[in-house]
């Protein structure tokens, strides 16, 4: 039997100032963080997420949110934003 290969789930969340205007995004996706909780905010669990963004692992799905509740401030202010302006992420 192999063994295991561990992920560092500080590599889960990135940002590129060319994507998304530098909002927290999953890495190696376009799905930001706030876009995530948008749906988790709706009453969606951690895996029907996963289900609904077929691309996303839940491991993905759930280093998003713990990001989010990491940093809420900045991510209220993401969706605050996105609100005003009419941004989908």
């Amino acid at each position: 039997m192999g063994e295991m290969q561990r992920k560092d789930i500080g590599k889960f969340i990135t940002r590129s100032p060319e994507i998304h205007g530098g909002r927290a995004r999953i890495a190696g996706t376009g799905v930001t963080v706030s876009r995530i909780v948008q749906w988790y905010k709706l009453g969606l669990t951690p895996e029907e997420i996963a289900d609904e963004i077929e691309h996303l692992t839940l491991a993905q799905v759930y280093a998003a949110l713990a990001y989010y509740h990491a940093n809420r401030e900045e991510i209220e202010r993401d969706l605050e934003e996105e609100k005003r302006v009419g941004v989908r992420t």
